[in-house]
């Protein structure tokens, strides 16, 4: 029978309910890390365009959405739409044979773990167009691209065999590439579609000759601390269980995002003199990416050469696009984007046999043979995140158009689509 049916244990399913709540809180957390990164007439907007992902994206997961990522197999390209649709056979009794079961916890709850990912993945994409996309045109955007991409790509990554099916994903099952907590399905995925989508709604008007420095700091850094918590979910839960790779995941996590940061602070003093809390936000982030894929392959001082590595190429990388002039307004690309690829290959590299993935990486005697199977997990989802996003905000903009009023740029687009303003300050006028 499938799932499986029996009782939960208590331990691993009261530290899944904390897990679950803590990757919850990261699509709020990103809504206040972006909201201070853009000007102050556009807060509200970017805030509502994250936190707009966590219903699309619930009432697409427990209606198809589950079941197309965890149903049973077809081709390693795609689940069974029938298997779970609404969540059936996912709760209850199971007809006197006991709880549902995804290894030792109750099946809904690694349904609601699984949709934080999914949330977070969606809101993601927001950072690239702030300021200048339409609010209709994020939603049509979002729920299109969490059904297109998310899901198909979700399922070649995270379904693994024996965890929900017999046959799971192409990428964890037939190319045997290691991604633990979603650096492709969530971090390149996100990433390389919001270049695409940057590229395809222009440019902000202004940009880069007017300054658009982010009008709040502080939200920054308080939203880059409280995703750093929700992080140990994000990684720590994904081992489904309260036992010592989840302790060593939890570990890895904390030194991913701590050496990062510094590695960030570092470049930053070298090539701009100053080392600044915009930059301490944005490497905690980028080595928390980075480790995302990474965190059960490596030991903890594997963790901390992943975290250097994301930190000091992240750093680099945001200044890309004022030479190739792509406007990639939060540095989706340069952090997401690059900081997942650079996890993700690092395995083939610093991938340690003792760690709980059990694969040796290039610098740990295991040859090129991980390594290989990274770069094609990479591409793969790169490729088809960038053609199928592409073709989404294509159709999108000929239909009803991607970006907002000029007037409504000019004016705020916290007014303009929402009639609203994040700041009353007519007591100073």
């Amino acid at each position: 029978m499938f799932p499986a049916h029996g009782t939960p244990d208590g331990g691993d399913t009261a530290w899944m309910l904390v897990a679950f709540a803590l990757v919850l809180l990261m699509t709020p957390a990103l809504a206040l890390f972006y909201g201070g990164m853009v000007r102050s007439k556009s807060v509200l907007n970017m805030m509502m365009m994250c936190l707009t992902s966590i219903p699309i994206v619930w009432i697409v997961w427990v209606t198809f959405g589950y079941s197309l990522v965890f149903g049973e197999d077809h081709g390693g390209l795609i689940g069974d739409l029938t298997s779970f649709a609404g969540l059936e056979h996912l709760y209850g009794n199971g007809g006197g044979h006991g709880t549902p079961l995804v290894g030792k916890i109750p099946a809904i709850l690694f349904v609601a773990f699984q949709a934080g990912f999914a949330m977070v993945t969606v809101a993601l994409i927001a950072g690239a167009v702030a300021d200048r996309m339409r609010f209709a045109s994020w939603i049509i955007f979002a729920t299109a691209w969490s059904v297109l991409v998310y899901l198909p790509v979700a399922h070649w990554v995270f379904s693994a065999p024996g965890l929900t099916a017999a046959d799971g994903g192409w990428i964890v099952s037939h190319l045997r590439a290691i991604d633990f907590a979603g650096g492709t399905a969530v971090e390149i995925n996100s990433g390389a579609s919001a270049l695409v989508l940057a590229l395809i709604i222009g440019r902000r008007r202004g940009w880069p000759k007017d300054p658009m420095r982010p009008h709040n700091l502080p939200y920054v850094m308080l939203g880059a601390g409280l995703l750093w918590f929700g992080w140990f979910g994000f990684n720590a839960g994904s081992a489904l269980a309260a036992d010592g790779s989840a302790a060593l995941i939890a570990v890895n996590t904390l030194g991913a995002g701590a050496a990062s940061m510094v590695a960030w602070l570092v470049v930053e003093q070298i090539r701009h003199g100053h080392p600044t809390s915009f930059g301490a936000a944005s490497g905690v982030v980028a080595g928390l990416v980075a480790i995302t894929p990474s965190c059960s392959a490596v030991t903890p001082v594997g963790a901390l050469a992943v975290g250097v590595a994301a930190g000091a190429i992240s750093c680099m990388a945001i200044e890309l696009k004022f030479r190739w002039r792509y406007d990639d307004s939060l540095d989706v690309v340069g952090v997401h984007f690059v900081s997942g690829v650079v996890g993700t290959l690092m395995i083939g590299l610093v991938g340690s046999g003792s760690a709980p993935s059990g694969v040796d990486g290039l610098f740990y005697g295991g040859g090129i043979d991980q390594l290989w199977r990274q770069a094609v997990a990479v591409i793969a989802v790169m490729a088809y995140a960038m053609a199928v996003t592409a073709l989404l905000a294509v159709a999108i903009d000929r239909i009803i158009g991607l970006r907002a009023d000029r007037q409504h740029e000019a004016d705020g687009i916290d007014d303009g689509q929402h009639a609203e303003s994040a700041y009353d300050f007519h007591f100073l006028k």
